[in-house]
């Protein structure tokens, strides 16, 4: 019934590459993040202990969504075998975002390309966590490439990596921890207790694919002539941990070592100073035509992760498994 088949990652990837995130459609993250808004004073209400409450707030939410998504590829199966295949199809295009990075990634290069900083960092803004109202061109354009380099993991190889283990479900699952992460798993006086578990699983979730992710970003760094394989390895692994995120780094430093550039740094989140490292310190800060490299690895690295996990499922559904 759940099929961790080549032919659904590969057209469920194929519809993402060239379609992107379609707005006019319901997307199921909107869902996700409306139970999340639903749930959340439920669970403080009920559960005095709020470090308590945020487990089972997560653990609810995530094991909910895997079984739902489970029941409704079931059900469509039951209907008929195409039908459920194409709703796993469906399921997994909503969890890839490699076209919508890139398509939000070059809407700030385009006006940091005609010197137009006030659209630049309200496109950045919409993508990032940080303040973006002080950065100038360099810091605009640092960020910028991060979150390619960073969403390469949450939005592509880590929902592609969970699926391969446990099906689409698994997939959507991911979707349920990592929304989690983005709205409830922050150390500030709301969510320091609550949130906390949320954070943690997020980590865990993402820990095997960002260290997978230097492997893929240096083998994509062939089909892209800017980029460094080598540099790719040498940084990610010698600098990436260098970043607060325990998986972050990775990504982040595989990026940097690949295209030659220097990312991180200190910023400003949600109100407060983030001192942190610079990643690729011994590189030069990243320019405008920066942007458009990192999206082609990152869309190069893509292809390599699919192209990866359509060998892994042939051979396991040669074996049987």
């Amino acid at each position: 019934m759940v099929e961790t088949a080549w032919y659904i990652f590969f057209a469920a990837f194929v519809l993402d590459f060239f379609l992107g995130d379609p707005r006019k459609l319901p997307h199921p993250v909107v869902y996700i993040g409306r139970a999340i808004g639903f749930f959340e004073p439920r669970f403080r209400r009920f559960v005095i202990n709020q470090f308590i409450a945020g487990v089972l707030f997560s653990v609810f939410l995530i094991v909910c969504t895997y079984f739902l998504a489970l029941a409704l590829v079931w059900s469509a199966s039951r209907i008929h075998l195409f039908f459920g295949l194409g709703v796993q199809v469906l399921l997994l295009f909503y969890c890839f975002s490699v076209k919508s990075l890139k398509d939000a990634a070059l809407a700030v290069a385009k006006p940091l390309g005609a010197k137009d900083l006030p659209t630049a960092r309200r496109n950045l803004s919409l993508i990032v966590g940080r303040e973006t109202r002080t950065l100038d061109e360099p810091g605009i354009t640092r960020a910028a490439v991060e979150t390619v380099a960073e969403n390469f993991v949450d939005g592509f190889l880590s929902p592609l990596f969970w699926a391969l283990v446990l099906g689409v479900p698994g997939a959507v699952a991911y979707k349920m921890v990592n929304t989690l992460d983005s709205m409830v798993g922050y150390n500030n006086d709301i969510y320091a207790l609550f949130g906390r578990a949320a954070a943690r699983i997020d980590d865990a979730a993402n820990f095997i694919p960002a260290r997978l992710a230097v492997f893929v970003i240096a083998a994509a760094a062939v089909f892209v002539p800017e980029a460094s394989g080598a540099g790719a390895v040498k940084t990610g692994f010698s600098q990436g941990r260098q970043h607060k995120s325990p998986n972050a780094g990775f990504p982040e430093a595989s990026f940097a070592g690949a295209l030659r550039i220097r990312l991180g740094g200190p910023g400003i989140y949600h109100g407060r100073q983030v001192d942190k490292p610079y990643i690729g310190a011994a590189f030069d800060d990243p320019l405008i035509s920066s942007i458009g490299s990192a999206c082609r690895l990152m869309q190069a690295a893509a292809v390599t992760g699919l192209a990866a996990a359509v060998f892994l499922a042939v051979l396991l559904q040669a074996a049987g498994m």
